[in-house]
Parts: structure tokens; sequence; C-alpha cells
């Protein structure tokens, strides 16, 4: 696949990404499978993990089938889709284009390819403690600013999240009463379980699918106004020309359907379970969803 340069801007913010992350692994595949089909990168989010378990589920699978390889953690989205534009990173295995990161796509669709979706009902959303009775709806927030310190405790600053709550926040007069504070994902987690730990009030910005919110005794506030977005899919993005570079890999891909309990069980592995192991989460899940998906599950002997 011919590589195309990044601007300087690009390739800076790109430089700066991965040293904030500070990570870039080689996937984990058996020794002996892999190399002879070609090279494959894929990219995901620090601490967004749909990108990490589906990254792990294609680092095992495309492994297997002949590729080596690699993934790579970014500090933001943008820094991400540049990096799949330009063809320093193959494939985004998790993205959102259709509503959360339609700004990206916007920019960069003319150098993307997309080969399908592996899961179709994902959703961004804002939530707080499930003790909080007399709080159900995004509604309920205005007039009880003082009950947050005034603030919704977001994600990374350039998430399409954190740009889809900005628009939420006059759009239902909650504007001058709170302030969006944000940071990453990690960090909000954080805010959050202190805060339910000690059954204080907190409003955060979350998502579906995400292991946090089986984690963590939170509700969905609901969204009568639609300010948040419809429910959208999530897909494989790759770089322009994969499909024809990579054919095999990328017919493979695009079989890929999973439903929320097996997402759910997939993520729960790499979350929490093993959370310092992917090959053993991604082994356990395999070994408990041998049909998973249309794809036939790669074999260990290919």
């Amino acid at each position: 696949m011919k590589k195309r340069f990044l601007t300087p801007i690009v390739a800076a913010a790109a430089a700066l990404g991965l040293a904030l992350t500070g990570c870039s692994q080689e996937a984990s595949s058996d020794e002996g499978s892999g190399g002879d089909k070609g090279d494959i990168t894929l990219g995901y989010v620090t601490g967004w993990t749909d990108g990490q378990s589906i990254s792990l589920l294609l680092e095992d699978q495309l492994g297997k089938m002949g590729y080596n390889v690699e993934t790579k953690t970014f500090s933001e989205a943008a820094v991400l889709y540049a990096g799949v534009a330009n063809g320093d990173v193959d494939m985004y295995p998790s993205s959102w284009p259709e509503v959360t990161h339609k700004q990206y796509i916007d920019e960069y669709g003319d150098d993307l390819e997309d080969l399908g979706a592996y899961y179709d009902n994902a959703v961004l959303t804002i939530a707080v403690p499930k003790y909080m009775d007399e709080v159900n709806s995004i509604e309920d927030l205005k007039g009880k600013g003082g009950d947050f310190d005034g603030k919704i405790i977001g994600i990374e600053p350039g998430a399409g999240l954190t740009k889809a709550t900005k628009e939420m926040i006059p759009e239902y007069g909650l504007d001058g009463e709170y302030e969006l504070v944000t940071s990453s994902t990690a960090a909000m987690l954080t805010e959050l379980g202190n805060a339910t730990d000690a059954e204080k009030d907190i409003v955060v910005t979350l998502w579906r699918p995400f292991w946090a919110n089986n984690s963590y005794p939170v509700k969905d506030l609901e969204d009568p106004k639609g300010a948040m977005g419809d429910p959208e899919k999530l897909h494989f993005t790759a770089t322009k020309g994969f499909g024809e570079e990579f054919s095999e890999a990328a017919d493979y891909v695009s079989k890929i359907k999973l439903d929320d309990a097996q997402y759910g069980d997939l993520e729960d592995l790499v979350v929490n379970k093993h959370k310092d192991d992917g090959e053993a989460a991604i082994a356990e899940w395999l070994k408990a969803n041998p049909d998973a998906y249309d794809g036939e599950l790669a074999d260990e002997d290919k």
C-alpha cells in the first residue's frame, strides 16, 4: 500500500500522540504463524476499551491467518484518524464514523475505506449514580448544578463524546450552570469510582458498549431532545486501498458481527478478568464463542 506523507502539523501531532501514550506493542501471535502475508498496523485511543478489545481479537485472528500484526495507541481520535488516512496506521478497528467521529470522516473520508461494522447499537450517554433517585433525565440536571459542583466530568478533549456533550449543554439550558471538565477516560473513571464509593453526587459522560456501565452503579439519563445523537454502528475503518492489498483480511473482518452478550463477554475478559494478559483473554473468549460470528474463526494451525 502506498504511504502518503503527513503534513508537518499532523506529523507533529502524531508524534505527540505516540509520545503521550508511549505504547506500541507487537501482536501476540504464535511464533511461526504469521508475517508471510504482510504487515498490518492497528490503532486505537488509549482507554477506549472497545478498540482495545477488538484489536486484541484481530491480532489473534489475523496473526493465525499469516499476517504480522502490530498495534499502536494514540492519545486522541484526531491523531488516529490522520494516521489511518495517511497510511501510517492500516486500520482503526472500532471507529464511530456515523455520528461520534463524523467530523473526521468529513475531513479524511477520501483517504479512508469502510470494511463494515461489527456492532450496531452504540450510543453516547450522560450518566449519574443509580442512588440519585430524583435525576433520571438530562432535563433534571437544570437547577441542580450546586449538587455536582457545577461540573460534568468528561473524557479526552478531542473525543466525539466531548463534542456532543458541549453541544448538548446549551440545548438543555445548562450553560452557565455546568462546566464540562475534560482530561482522560481513566481520570473520569477514577472520579466516578471515588464518588460512587462515597455515595456522592456526580454526572459523567459515558457510552455503550463500555464495561464501566456494568462495573459502576450508574444509570443513563434520558435524552428527550436527542442531543447526544442517535444510536450508531462500530466500524472497521481502514486506509484507502486496504481491501485490495489485504483482500483476505478485509473479507474476514467484514464478516465479524457481535451481539451484546458476545461483545460484553469479550470486553469484560480483556478489561477485568485478564486485564494484564490480552492473549489469555482472547483465548478464553474464543473457547466460549467458537461460532461468535459469520466469518470462520481462524484456526491455530492456519
